[in-house]
Order: C-alpha cells, then structure tokens, then sequence
C-alpha cells in the first residue's frame, strides 16, 4: 500500500514534460538537481529503474541503475554539444512503458539485458537533460545535479522495493506488477498527450 501511497503522490507532484522546458534561470548544481523531477516521464522511470533493479536482484541491484546513469552521462554530453536524436520525447515516454511492462509480467532479464534496457533509454534522458542545460550554467554542476536527482530517484525505487519486500515477497511481487502496469499507463498517456 506505501508504494501506491508513493505512486500516487509521485503523479500529483510531477507533471509530464516540465523538465524539458528550457527555460531560463537554470544553473548549475541546483537546476541540474530539479529538472529530472520536473517531468513526471523521468521521475516515472527512474523510480522504475530502481523497482526493477530491486525485483532483479543480485548485481542488478547497483548494475542496473549505474549503466542508467553511465549512459545517462553520455547521453548528457552529447546533449549539451548539440548532438539530437529524433523522437527524443518519444524515446522518453517509451522508456515507462517499457520498464512498466517488465515490472508488470514480472521478467527475469539477463543482467545484461536489463543494462542494455536501462542504457538505451537513458541515453534519450540524457539527451533532454543536457540539451536543456542552461547557456550561463556550469556544465560540471548541472551534469552532476541532474545524475545525483536520477540516483535517488532509483534509490527510491530500490527503497519501496525493499519496502515492500519486508511486508511480505508475494504482496510485493503483486504490487509491482500492478505498479508497472500503471508505469506503462502512464507512458502510454504521456505519448498520447494525456499528461
């Protein structure tokens, strides 16, 4: 009941897109803190990152997350040096679906599965937060804000799994497919212009 708790409250304070807004004002460490959890799209999939690194176990547990924001990093740089993939959003949206639907038919990934999973989409994270950087903002502060944000969003969903986990394995494994169920929902809202 706490992750849905968490969930909810999660969709009422985020709202899809305002971390790619742009706008200006934004520097350094503090903006490069706020704007993953501005945009209910990168708060919905870090948080996942963590639930399914959680519900992976073993090296999942700080492999999967760290090849997020390895690739998160790149992702960022490239950014930041004006290089763009088409669809970045889309890449973005796709992500919670993605990370929802193994969540919700509870997938064993191969580790290395799960990494590319996790990388491959932070790399259109990373894409958005670094494009957006502010002109007058230190690149180094930003970059580090916005990692340090994305760490603890996935130690958030690592939290809630643990959480979870204490109250009973078999209520956790139901809540996080139902979790993801409502991950993938909301991608799917956020690509259609829902959210």
């Amino acid at each position: 009941m706490r992750f849905l708790s968490v969930f909810i409250a999660t969709l009422c304070v985020a709202t899809a897109a305002q971390a790619h807004t742009g706008a200006g004002g934004a520097s350094g460490l503090t903006q490069g803190l706020l704007h993953p959890l501005g945009g209910l799209d990168h708060v919905l999939a870090m948080v996942g990152i963590g639930a399914l690194a959680f519900f992976l176990g073993g090296r999942a547990l700080w492999l999967v997350p760290a090849s997020f924001l390895g690739m998160m990093a790149v992702g960022g740089a490239l950014g930041f040096a004006g290089f763009g993939l088409p669809f970045i959003e889309v890449g973005i949206a796709l992500s919670v679906v993605a990370i929802g639907a193994a969540l919700t038919l509870g997938l064993s990934l191969p580790l290395a599965g799960a990494m590319a999973l996790a990388g491959g989409f932070a790399v259109f994270h990373g894409l958005a937060h670094g494009a957006e950087m502010p002109a007058m903002a230190s690149g180094l502060g930003y970059g580090f804000g916005f990692l340090a944000a994305t760490a603890a969003l996935h130690g958030l969903g690592l939290a809630l799994g643990f959480g979870l986990n204490e109250v009973a394995q078999e209520t956790a494994r139901r809540v996080a497919r139902i979790g993801g169920a409502l991950l993938s929902l909301s991608g799917l809202a956020i690509l259609t212009g829902v959210f």
